[in-house]
């Protein structure tokens, strides 16, 4: 029995992203991941205009008229969302926690996936894989997907995203297209991904919060780091904050510059921000790069 809580939640973020979806992702998502090949579908008489290399020859010495040849693009794509859940997921100073955008955002992909015949599937993971929901298409199990992620409690409090993508690289063997959903404050995702990215089209989403960038000016304040346990005092309105700001900047520039020496679109998402605008802009400089390519 799913809790009535649960089930408006689920509920609530089926509403708000399908809507979003239809209004803004589905058909740049259909541009951007394009189907694996094209198909055979059906002859209808040719139309001035119409290829000429189109022109099914035999067809048309039959019928005595010109008929062309009418391929479709042929999907059975497979999206696979792997989900942070380690502790640092439920940090959110905003409205909504790191882990509830990730849920948003994994949401968002799944409803297109769906939107354009494609396969979801979801492995969640924190220090080891936990949770692998197999890929499949429909309404009903991006539902499932989506609750699945909703209600997970995890065993582990760290993470490692490196368990996640072998684990991908392990149960699927055909090409996919890889949402690595985390805030990757955790190292050693590096080679990982870019032995993951040779067989499928990895897309990290990196999703931070504010608060983790700039301290409040609140004095001295004891902090613990949710993950490992460990405690620090440490004083938000000295010199060190300064210092501290700076050192996250600097990290951030260096995750930036190791993704894109992979090669990898990725996409940064804020908690104080419309993740939405995020995913447009990613899905428009994907689409200016593979025109230009």
């Amino acid at each position: 029995m799913i809790p009535r809580e649960l089930l408006k939640k689920i509920r609530k973020i089926e509403i708000y992203t399908a809507r979003l979806v239809n209004n803004q992702l589905a058909g740049q998502y259909h541009s951007v991941f394009k189907g694996l090949g094209i198909a055979f579908s059906e002859v209808r008489q040719y139309f001035p205009g119409d290829d000429i290399r189109a022109i099914d020859w035999n067809v048309s010495a039959r019928m005595n008229e010109p008929y062309v040849k009418v391929f479709t693009e042929e999907r059975d794509r497979t999206v696979n969302l792997l989900i942070d859940m380690s502790a640092s997921g439920a940090f959110g100073t905003r409205s909504l926690a790191k882990r509830e955008v990730a849920a948003e955002v994994a949401a968002m992909i799944a409803f297109s996936a769906i939107k354009n015949n494609d396969r979801v599937g979801l492995i969640v993971f924190t220090d080891s894989v936990e949770l692998y929901v197999p890929p499949k298409k429909g309404k009903k199990h991006v539902l499932r997907v989506i609750r699945e992620i909703l209600s997970f409690q995890p065993g582990s409090r760290r993470t490692d995203v490196s368990s996640a993508l072998e684990y991908l690289n392990k149960v699927t063997r055909r090409k996919s297209v890889a949402f690595v959903i985390s805030d990757f404050l955790a190292g050693g995702w590096e080679q990982p991904i870019r032995i993951a990215n040779r067989r499928h089209d990895v897309v990290p989403v990196v999703i931070s919060d504010p608060m983790e960038e700039q301290l409040p000016r609140l004095g001295t304040v004891l902090f613990e780091d949710v993950e490992s346990g460990d405690l620090v005092e440490f004083d938000t309105s000295g010199p060190e904050a300064r210092d501290y700001a700076a050192y996250v900047a600097y990290l951030r520039g260096l995750r930036e510059t190791s993704l894109r020496r992979l090669r990898v679109d990725f996409v940064n998402v804020r908690t104080d921000l419309p993740y939405v605008d995020a995913l447009v802009r990613f899905f428009h400089i994907r689409a200016r790069r593979m025109q230009h390519s």
